[in-house]
């Protein structure tokens, strides 16, 4: 059947990709947040009027409203279809930036930002991805899924300095409304792209059966149901890393803008854009490695990573006056690690899970995103506002990746499920050391010698 379908997997792909450009506009919040936060501080008529401490809130809870969204849009997605589903998120972020322009309210912005555009996002994002996934061999599941949502993390490339740009002249109102138009417009028309292939498509590039591929037993296809996923032990430990690696990531990229204002002043949106840079790399890095070496290595490798980021930025942001090359390094590698995060989660889904119901299940796990960057979103800027430092936040961070990387130890190396091992079972050591270092050989391009007995 695959042979008379034609493959529309790239075209998919660039449209899910296209549509997370328009909707990765959350990145940019530390830009509009600065300019909500000099709006408090001069006053005057027509000034925002808000507590400072509740200055993060719409970003907050946008995060939790774009997670939970996701597990309705995950059902919508695998019941009427992407193409739906994404032009139901257009409309919802053109609704919420709408309304942004046309006040500036506290609980207008809780209300547009948090929950019509939260809600956008989720539906939007929700349906980018699982099409172009099943117009692809597994082998390249890691791929697909870091290209396709490397749009997201690489947003605020143009955004960033578009949205400075917009503030200065037209203002913090207009600049919503366009913004409205954009988003609703490239949103809704690009989700007529987005298609599933037929029922019993397979790629054409697929590995084929040879002779010893027909003597092998073939692996059982798994297409596991929200409650089953949930009886799984693999879930919660993702759900924990998840949480663990989104949270920390989303409380760097919530105050980028101001942690680089202290060294770099006006220019401070050129962080913002280049920590997008190194999100949208980690995505596709990770992507890529995890393919070659497993999910569970790399997502050990770049909680580690994080952790010691955390560590390090305390002396160079705490300093009188931050060397401004050290925090865009930074914030860079800490948006790369986040990145990360957003390419191997999916991919853990289907590896497990299968596609079937793809959507609903990783609405579900996505909660996890939104939970984390709800709560270090809050508690980072409460710490910030009493101590007047971001160190207690990095410290935080820290100290919670480093127990993530040791939950992750505990997670399997990703293979096709069985029902028989839906549940999570604690990885030997020795287990996932061959896992690793058989990887890495692959990936540096060693064959590992054959093993007596098995010619």
């Amino acid at each position: 059947m695959s042979e008379q379908v034609k493959n529309k997997g790239w075209q998919v792909a660039l449209a899910g990709t296209g549509i997370n450009l328009a909707l990765g506009v959350l990145y940019a919040w530390s830009i509009f947040k600065g300019a909500i936060k000099t709006s408090i501080e001069k006053g005057g008529p027509g000034a925002f009027d808000w507590n400072l401490a509740s200055i993060n809130d719409p970003y907050a809870v946008c995060c939790l409203t774009f997670a939970f969204a996701m597990i309705l849009a995950g059902k919508c997605q695998d019941k009427i279809g992407p193409a739906r589903t994404a032009l139901i998120g257009g409309l919802l972020v053109g609704i919420g930036f709408t309304l942004l322009s046309q006040s500036n309210a506290y609980m207008a912005w809780v209300m547009g930002f948090g929950i019509l555009a939260g809600a956008g996002f989720g539906f939007g994002y929700s349906a980018a991805t699982p099409p172009a996934l099943k117009w692809f061999p597994s082998s390249k599941t890691g791929l697909i899924a870091g290209i396709v949502v490397a749009g997201f993390g690489l947003a605020p490339v143009y955004i960033a300095p578009l949205s400075s740009y917009l503030l200065g002249t037209v203002g913090i109102q207009q600049a919503m409304l366009l913004y409205a138009a954009a988003f609703a417009v490239i949103v809704c028309g690009l989700s007529f792209f987005l298609v599933n292939p037929p029922a019993g498509y397979v790629p054409a590039d697929a590995p084929k059966a040879d002779g010893a591929a027909k003597a092998a037993p073939a692996k059982p296809t798994v297409n596991a149901t929200a409650s089953e996923m949930l009886r799984s032990g693999k879930f919660y430990i993702l759900w924990v890393t998840y949480f663990i690696g989104a949270g920390a990531g989303l409380m760097v990229i919530g105050s980028v803008a101001g942690i680089a204002k202290k060294s770099m002043g006006s220019m401070a949106f050129l962080a913002v854009a280049i920590m997008a840079l190194g999100n949208a790399g980690g995505r596709v890095v990770a992507g890529v490695l995890s393919d070659k070496i497993g999910r569970m290595a790399t997502l050990l490798i770049m909680f580690v990573f994080q952790a010691v980021l955390m560590f390090a930025a305390i002396p160079v942001v705490g300093a009188g006056h931050p060397n401004a090359v050290l925090v865009v390094l930074l914030a860079t590698f800490m948006g790369f690690n986040y990145g990360a995060n957003l390419a191997l989660f999916p991919s853990f889904s289907k590896d497990y899970w299968g596609l079937k119901n793809y959507g609903l299940n990783y609405g579900i796990l996505f909660t996890a995103w939104g939970v984390g960057g709800f709560v270090m979103g809050r508690a980072s800027e409460m710490l910030n506002t009493q101590t007047g430092s971001f160190n207690a936040s990095f410290i935080l961070a820290g100290a919670l990746l480093s127990v993530g990387a040791l939950v992750s130890l505990a997670l399997k190396p990703a293979k096709a499920a069985t029902p028989a091992t839906a549940a999570a079972q604690p990885v030997p050591r020795n287990d996932f050391m061959e896992s690793f270092m058989r990887g890495w050989a692959d990936f540096l391009g060693f064959t590992p010698s054959t093993p007596r007995g098995t010619r």
